[in-house]
C-alpha cells in the first residue's frame, strides 16, 4: 500500500482538540472540502506533519502533539502594553480585537487585545493556541 512521505501533496480530514477534549476545529464539519497540504513545505504544524507521514490512504489516525511540535510555547515577549498615545486616533480597540502590529523589521504579525483601560491596552502576539499540547484525529483521503 502506498504511504504519505516527504513532498508528497495529501488531502486530509482532521479534528483538533485540546487536552480536556474541547474541539477547535474540525475540518468535516459544515461539510468542508478535505485539507490540502505538501508534506515538508511546513505550512503546517510539525506535528502533525510528521504524524501524516507513513499514512495510506483510508487510515484514520489519533495523534497527540505536545506544544512543542505544536504553537509553540508561550513567549511572555510576545505580551506587551501600549499607551494608547501611541495608536491611532480613531482606534478605540475592543477586548478580543485582532490588530495588525508592525514589528521593527517591517513585518507585521496579529496580535489580540487582552486588557484596556483610559490610558493603555495590553496586546498578545502569542498564536491562540501556544503552549498547549493537542490531539489531533487525522484520516488521510488521499495521496495526489
Amino acid at each position: 500500500m502506498v504511504e504519505a512521505k516527504e513532498g508528497d501533496t495529501v488531502k486530509v480530514h482532521y479534528k483538533g482538540m485540546l487536552e480536556n477534549g474541547e474541539v477547535f476545529h474540525d475540518s468535516k464539519s459544515n461539510d468542508q472540502a478535505p485539507a490540502e497540504l505538501t508534506l515538508g513545505e511546513g505550512n503546517i504544524i510539525p506535528g502533525f506533519e510528521e504524524a501524516v507521514k507513513g499514512m495510506s490512504p483510508g487510515d484514520i489516525i489519533t495523534e497527540d502533539i505536545f506544544c512543542e511540535e505544536a504553537y509553540g510555547k508561550r513567549n511572555e515577549d510576545l505580551v506587551d502594553t501600549i499607551d494608547r498615545s501611541e495608536l491611532p486616533e480613531d482606534l478605540d480597540p475592543e477586548l478580543g480585537q485582532q490588530l495588525q502590529m508592525k514589528l521593527q523589521d517591517g513585518r507585521q504579525i496579529p496580535a489580540v487585545v487582552t486588557e484596556k483601560n483610559e490610558s493603555s491596552i495590553a496586546i498578545d502576539a502569542n498564536p491562540p493556541l501556544a503552549g498547549h499540547d493537542l490531539k489531533f484525529q487525522i484520516e488521510l483521503i488521499e495521496i495526489l
